[in-house]
């Protein structure tokens, strides 16, 4: 089990960094190798579910993911949405919070506690350096694009 913590400001107003990190389709757009369907009908809340597909062909993993808070930013609170990951191979959570941050922008912090399905704790750092990685290119991408 490894978890990090990944903190952005952004030149963005909080709703629209909260509205660029919570469309789970994008998530696929911005991570290599990963596509995201989202099964239950929107909008977003608690309870909605998805599933981030990563690898190629047989050689891939079902990230299964539930929304267990849903609280958008609104008028100078923060925003969080927690998610638990509950898939086969991929276990833990994820919180993203986003908050008013000076002038205006938005300050994210993502915060993840991930499990590999029968991966050794000597593989922990090595996954936690990688996680960081993928995540924190991940969110950058997500904050830059419209």
């Amino acid at each position: 089990m490894v978890t990090f913590l990944l903190e952005r400001t952004a030149p963005l107003p909080p709703p629209e960094a909260w509205r660029r990190l919570t469309e789970w389709p994008r998530h696929g757009e911005v991570v290599p190798l990963t596509r995201v369907s989202v099964l239950t009908p929107g909008p977003n809340r608690e309870g909605t579910v998805f599933v981030a597909r990563s690898g190629l062909g047989p050689l891939g993993f079902d990230d299964r993911m539930e929304v267990t808070v849903w609280r958008p930013p609104a008028e100078g609170t923060p925003g969080l949405c927690r998610l638990e990951k509950r898939g086969r191979v991929v276990k833990g959570w994820a919180e993203i919070e986003v908050r008013p941050g000076p002038g205006g922008r938005a300050h994210v912090v993502w915060r993840e506690e991930l499990r590999v399905r029968l991966l050794p704790r000597i593989f922990d750092g090595p996954l936690r350096a990688s996680a960081r990685y993928v995540f924190g290119r991940a969110v950058n991408r997500l904050l830059r694009r419209p």
